[in-house]
């Protein structure tokens, strides 16, 4: 779906197998509450929303960081809180929820999540509102254009007028928002996409792991080019809600423990590609 900077989006929620639980014989309907068994604890004492679940909140599709596969939910955030569930040893469950959420905390503080995790930037403002945890990916965000619209750089963009989007209630949104563009606002990056090839925009500013995905495929490649890659210093997190401090603890040891013993570049080479040589 998409809409433009002043549209609004329906709010949805559906309830997903990650490719953890499917292994395990555990199988989730669509649209069922993160609650039907009520709160528990899971190893250690963290405290999860739903007994022997690790119930976690994002958006789909956002590859390579999470989509879906085969039936099945996938990527780096996912491998990475099924090493968290692991620990706690429970399951982890996924909620597809509205990105907005994630600012504001919502679904963390209605008890429908125990965590967020979407590629999500750790922000002031949204620190506000959510703990973060360590971070565990360090971001830039890319313009990708149509090769028919000759730009290569957000200049061009404004210069040749050409039409700018971006993916709605994200940093890279903000960013071009800050450079002066008023950008066309879409509500997943696959509508991002749909949006570069259904000629609504010339070109996107979206996060440049999403934009290698894209370029995999022969079919985007062919019909897209890659322009600059823009520096902003960004760092992605898992959020809880404010004063969750046992299973922010249980996520940052996770996190902490894969860098340490080669787990994360695994993943990392697995879902996004070769490991920069700093990567904190």
């Amino acid at each position: 779906m998409s809409r433009t900077a002043k549209g609004h989006r329906a709010r949805r929620t559906r309830t997903l197998a990650t490719a953890g639980a499917a292994a395990a014989g555990l199988f989730l309907a669509v649209g069922c509450s993160s609650g039907d068994e009520g709160p528990g604890e899971a190893a250690g004492g963290v405290p999860v929303v739903e007994k022997g679940k690790l119930t976690t909140c994002t958006h789909l599709p956002y590859p390579p960081f999470q989509s879906e596969q085969g039936g099945k939910v996938v990527g780096f955030d996912v491998a990475l809180i099924d090493l968290v569930a692991e620990n706690l040893k429970v399951e982890q469950k996924i909620l597809d929820t509205p990105f907005e959420n994630f600012k504001t905390g919502a679904f963390l503080n209605s008890g429908e999540c125990d965590l967020a995790a979407a590629g999500m930037t750790i922000t002031d403002e949204r620190k506000k509102n959510v703990d973060f945890s360590v971070p565990y990916f360090d971001a830039t965000q890319a313009l990708l254009a149509t090769k028919k619209s000759g730009v290569t750089t957000l200049d061009q963009v404004k210069s040749e007028k050409k039409k700018l989007g971006a993916q709605a209630e994200t940093t890279g949104e903000s960013y071009a928002t800050g450079k002066g563009f008023d950008p066309v606002a879409f509500e997943s990056s696959d509508a991002v996409l749909n949006g570069l090839r259904t000629g609504q925009v010339d070109a996107v500013v979206i996060d440049y792991p999403v934009v290698q995905g894209w370029l995999k495929d022969k079919a985007n490649a062919d019909q897209f080019v890659l322009g600059q890659n823009i520096e902003t210093g960004e760092k992605y997190g898992f959020s809880v809600k404010k004063g969750n401090t046992k299973l922010k603890a249980a996520i940052d040891k996770a996190i902490t423990d894969a860098k340490a013993d080669g787990t994360y570049k695994k993943l990392y080479e697995r879902w996004i590609g070769p490991m920069p040589k700093v990567q904190s």
